[in-house]
């Protein structure tokens, strides 16, 4: 995987635990939030309302 990738899937994923921290969600059962896939944590983010399912993109 390329670095530039990692480090998306990265920002991506600290996006959403900032998200989900502001909105007092620290442990998504009983894992921390720090634990989780970008999957995961976008797969409780939208559980919990917090926005719309993403928009499936196609690249060729």
């Amino acid at each position: 995987m390329s670095e530039l990738l990692k480090e998306a899937i990265q920002e991506k994923r600290q996006i959403l635990m900032d998200e989900l921290l502001n909105s007092g969600v620290y442990k998504i059962k009983n894992r921390h939030l720090y634990e989780m896939t970008l999957s995961e944590l976008e797969k409780e983010y939208f559980n919990l309302g917090m926005a719309s399912p993403p928009i499936q993109h196609t690249y060729m």
